[in-house]
């Protein structure tokens, strides 16, 4: 798990820009959550629910008022799989996820979480931590 700028995924690969910091802001800025799963052989051709949520420094889920009320910064999202063609039988499989993020409601001079978990489980690496830096008069 990578904080970065920005960050896609093409081919099977990562591509990052502006990768591993964190120190970010004050102010709000877009940013990415660039990640590298790797799914036991047993566990390809199904479908697995993903979760990743930011937190603040007590564990808490980061909230913001929105026209619907308060709502957490969470994304939510399904992933699977193949087998590749020809890959010895036990090998992991390598899934690349970058998750692009807009500027978010975050206190400045603070410290977050972003957590990740894999069919509502943590997975190992699954957590990165980064603080805010705070105003300067």
């Amino acid at each position: 798990m990578l904080l970065a700028d920005s960050a896609q995924v093409a081919e099977g690969k990562l591509y990052i820009l502006g990768g591993g910091w964190s120190v970010i802001g004050p102010d709000p800025a877009p940013s990415a959550v660039a990640l590298k799963l790797e799914v036991d052989w047993h566990e390809t051709e199904r479908t697995h629910h993903w979760e990743l949520f930011l937190e603040d420094a007590d564990g808490q889920p980061v909230t913001f008022m929105t026209e619907n009320g308060l709502e957490s910064i969470e994304i939510r999202g399904e992933l699977s799989a193949m087998r590749p063609e020809g890959l010895m039988e036990g090998t992991p499989i390598d899934i690349p996820m970058a998750i692009n993020l807009g500027p978010l409601p975050i206190e400045p001079g603070s410290r977050f979480t972003w957590k990740f978990l894999l069919d509502g489980e943590a997975v190992e690496g699954g957590s990165i931590g980064f603080t805010t830096r705070a105003l300067t008069l």
